[in-house]
């Protein structure tokens, strides 16, 4: 395996634009001559820090199904939109740069997102044509995802909101059009990839009215989707595993099924 942790903007400045975090891709890239589908993952934290739990744990378990694995840790506060987008849109560029290098099929990127990571990964899915990514770095389409993987995803900026998520991204007092823009039920469209989405009804920090509100979007424009709801589990489960238990949050077996149901998905998609 190849694990290495990458820069991904040279000098650590966009242009004259300092930035103020330096932001890495870790790779956790599978040895041998096949080419395979990756999944480069976002984990969560509120758009404040990025969870250690819903990285390379989630990692090794893609590894473990076959697929090259990334895991990004982007700008955040008090770092503002769009550098974390900035970040996640350089980084697939970088993965399909190096595509023959690691053996990899550039037609099969997945990015999967957790919480907050999962309003950063729709929000590529969503916005990845927009102007302001057409960056040195960054070319359009190039950050394009084949596909979005998103765990108890941050979606709506309305009644649902997780407010700490948009106040980290946007500022206290963000523009209308800019807070419309993040709220991504308003966004969804026909080039939006094939989307596995999964929440519980108990998660109280990110009610499950915003998958629900992200599915309905996805249905008018004929998205392809898998959603699964479970009954039981708090906010942040990762993998709902003992692996990824803080002490506080549990292990959820029912749960923990999501990612067997998720590479069963990524394999119909990818193959």
């Amino acid at each position: 395996m190849i694990n290495k942790i990458i820069k991904i903007w040279e000098n650590n400045s966009l242009g004259s634009k300092k930035i103020t975090f330096e932001p890495t891709l870790e790779t956790f890239i599978l040895a041998g001559d096949e080419k395979r589908g990756a999944v480069l993952i976002c984990p969560g934290g509120g758009y404040e820090y990025t969870s250690k739990r819903e990285g390379e744990p989630v990692a090794l378990q893609f590894n473990s199904a076959g697929y090259h694995a990334f895991v990004l840790d982007y700008s955040v506060a008090p770092n503002k939109h769009p550098q974390p987008l900035l970040d996640l849109s350089r980084a697939i560029c970088i993965i399909r740069e190096n595509a023959d290098k690691w053996k990899l099929d550039p037609q099969k990127i997945a990015v999967c997102g957790f919480s907050a990571g999962g309003h950063l990964a729709a929000s590529l899915g969503v916005h990845w044509q927009k102007s302001y990514l057409d960056i040195p770095g960054i070319e359009i389409g190039m950050n394009a995802p084949n596909a979005l993987i998103l765990s108890y995803p941050v979606i709506t900026a309305g009644e649902f909101a997780h407010q700490g998520s948009f106040n980290n991204l946007l500022g206290a007092k963000p523009e209308p059009e800019v807070l419309q823009e993040m709220s991504l039920e308003t966004q969804v469209n026909k080039d939006l990839p094939p989307t596995f989405i999964w929440h519980t009804l108990e998660d109280r920090s990110v009610p499950v009215e915003n998958s629900l509100l992200f599915i309905q979007q996805l249905r008018k424009k004929k998205v392809p989707f898998e959603f699964h709801l479970y009954p039981k589990g708090p906010h942040g489960l990762s993998l709902a595993t003992k692996e990824t238990d803080n002490g506080e949050i549990g292990t959820y077996p029912r749960v923990a099924t999501w990612m067997k149901l998720c590479i069963g998905w990524l394999k119909e998609v990818f193959e």
